[in-house]
């Protein structure tokens, strides 16, 4: 079975579960014209369908090869990467002053749902590419940007993040990348990464690197790191291409699922030291890499939507043609489809409901870093912007697990035949997997979403978005629309569990913090599920008013995910609240 991109739940989900109808009327966007969205939409469901999604196979069955310090890519990479470029997809959301569309950061995140779910391996070349105009575009230097930006929006060239170490994994300070200085005023950077992603591959003639490394007199730890951009071919006066440079690949990673992805342990040095050049200030580079790192785990949480709506789409395909018993009542006749049975029922409304929450809540991401940087009043800005951090880590970590969820299910759904690796309901489980752990393991998110986004301002951006999130369940209940069934107080209970573990956190990070980090992974799972709850539901009240059949398919989806997931919220705020001291005396039993 192919993908087919879902156009009318991924507009639902934009214009009213993520507020872009609003912010665009609110006069946020500028002359933003929204009405091209559907037709911008429907262009990339089209090229994901007939380019991408055929080769998601082929990628996975063929992988990748390193010869002679260079990578090949699958059979039909380069040349559908080539198709991709040419019909404008990385420039969307890149500045017009280098070629970019300008189009809304929100645009190009329903792209990236479409680009993950036909053929994640592939989407996740752009998606660092997409990370990399950001840091150059923000903290470039006017020269730098002169000579990359232009063929990094344009796709021509892509680039790549590179933090990891093995000794340096989450533990960014402990890198030992060396920067020098040279005289010219660039540096040279001798060192080895790994798990770099599109590290090398033969899709352009170029690559450029955005690579953490520690200058000799910097101070320890994260206050002593620099960026550095360290293209494969230095570039010339003129724009063409010159020396190879000293960075290789020395090996590509044997994994368990996104075999068409490189993952590549890059090696600098070897003949002199990589030439780079500073993005930024030298030892400022963790704030530089985490405008890149931002951006990524947005695209991380939007390939979490995007293997869900896959898995979900082939596990009802199969649901509806497979056929085995007889449904309750019939007692005659041949076997039905699986569709029928309840149990199957439930399972693929699980993974449709799940798949929807995550959706809304990455656009939301989206829309809010859009208002950030596009609103003409400060104030919003400013609001916008600490709307996006908080909701960036419930991006990554609460789509990424659904992801992994609803990939299984899929696997479940399909029975034996999910075992078996011709279905490609096991590829989907394989490739979800990595999405939990790259650009900053979840609980890594949840720790961020408590210590970081929870307690700034004393919880001011929590306490604001519960507000507005208690209004939809007003306009729910006041809908009395008996097909909401009790989805107005399930998703109050919701809201209420939400706001004591918050101020319970509150309090716990002043005077036991170690109480409130044993809490912070169920804590992110139940702010995903009030926050994904309310957001369904708020499509639901629009989609009544547009029409009565998607009207009833969205009340239907969000009464299910109210009354089967957000129900879940009493017991995650007693794991939170009574759960930190079984956690915490664990010692007995993980050690001796």
């Amino acid at each position: 079975m192919t993908y087919r991109a879902p156009i009318n739940d991924i507009l639902l989900a934009l214009n009213h579960g993520a507020g872009l109808k609003a912010a665009v009327e609110a006069g946020h966007y500028g002359d933003f014209d929204p009405d091209i969205t559907a037709a911008v939409l429907d262009e990339a469901g089209k090229i994901a369908s007939d380019v991408l999604a055929p080769l998601n196979r082929i990628g996975d069955q063929n992988g990748v090869k390193l010869a002679d310090s260079k990578v090949t890519t699958a059979p039909g990479w380069p040349e559908a990467y080539r198709r991709w470029i040419e019909g404008g997809w990385n420039a969307v959301s890149g500045p017009e002053a280098f070629g970019g569309q300008g189009l809304p950061l929100a645009i190009n995140a329903a792209c990236t749902e479409i680009w993950s779910a036909a053929n994640m391996a592939f989407g996740l070349c752009p998606l660092l590419t997409l990370s990399a105009i950001e840091a150059l575009d923000a903290h470039g230097s006017d020269e730098l940007k002169r000579i990359y930006l232009a063929k990094l929006i344009s796709g021509e060239w892509t680039g790549t993040m590179q933090l990891t170490e093995p000794q340096a994994g989450s533990d960014v300070g402990a890198l030992r990348t060396r920067a020098e200085r040279a005289g010219d005023g660039s540096y040279r950077i001798k060192g080895s990464k790994i798990f770099i992603t599109y590290g090398d591959h033969d899709m352009t003639d170029n690559i450029v690197h955005f690579v953490l490394a520690r200058l000799p007199d910097a101070p320890p730890g994260t206050k002593g790191i620099s960026l550095f951009l360290i293209p494969k071919f230095l570039v010339n006066e003129d724009g063409s291409l010159g020396a190879r440079n000293d960075i290789y690949p020395s090996g590509v990673e044997h994994k368990l699922g996104i075999h068409a992805s490189p993952t590549c342990t890059m090696t600098m040095g070897d003949h002199g030291g990589a030439i780079g050049y500073l993005i930024g200030e030298e030892n400022a580079g963790m704030r530089c890499m985490f405008t890149m790192m931002n951006q990524a785990r947005l695209g991380v949480g939007l390939e979490g939507v995007g293997i869900a709506d896959r898995a979900f789409q082939q596990a009802l395909a199969y649901a509806q043609e497979r056929k085995q018993g007889r449904a309750v009542g019939r007692t005659s006749g041949g076997p039905d489809a699986i569709i029928n049975h309840p149990d199957v029922k439930r399972m693929l409304l699980q993974m449709r409901a799940l798949t929807a929450a995550s959706r809304s809540i990455c656009y939301a991401t989206a829309v809010a870093l859009d208002v950030a940087a596009r609103a003409t009043d400060e104030k919003v800005r400013a609001d916008a912007a600490a709307r996006g951090a908080l909701l960036t880590p419930i991006a990554k970590a609460f789509s990424t697990d659904i992801g992994n969820e609803v990939a299984s299910l899929g696997v479940q759904v399909h029975g034996g035949m999910g075992f078996i690796e011709e279905t490609g309901a096991a590829q989907h489980a394989r490739d979800a997997r990595i999405t939990a752990i790259y650009e900053g393991t979840n609980g890594i998110q949840a720790i961020d979403l408590v210590t970081r986004k929870l307690a700034a301002s004393g919880g001011a951006s929590v306490f604001k978005l519960l507000d507005e999130l208690n209004n939809i369940v007003r306009r729910v209940e006041a809908s009395n629309d008996p097909a909401f069934g009790t989805t107005g107080p399930k998703l109050r209970d919701a809201l209420h569990s939400l706001d004591r573990t918050s101020r319970w956190l509150l309090e716990k990070l002043a005077s036991a913090p170690n109480d409130a980090l044993a809490g912070a992974t169920p804590y992110l799972r139940l702010f995903g599920s009030a926050l994904g709850g309310c957001m369904l539901a708020n499509e639901a009240l629009a989609a009544r008013g547009e029409s009565e059949a998607d009207g009833a398919r969205h009340v239907a989806l969000a009464r299910f995910f109210a009354e089967n997931f957000a129900v879940q919220a009493l017991s995650l705020e007693k794991t939170i609240t009574d759960g930190a001291e079984a956690v915490l005396a664990a010692d007995a039993v993980l050690i001796g």
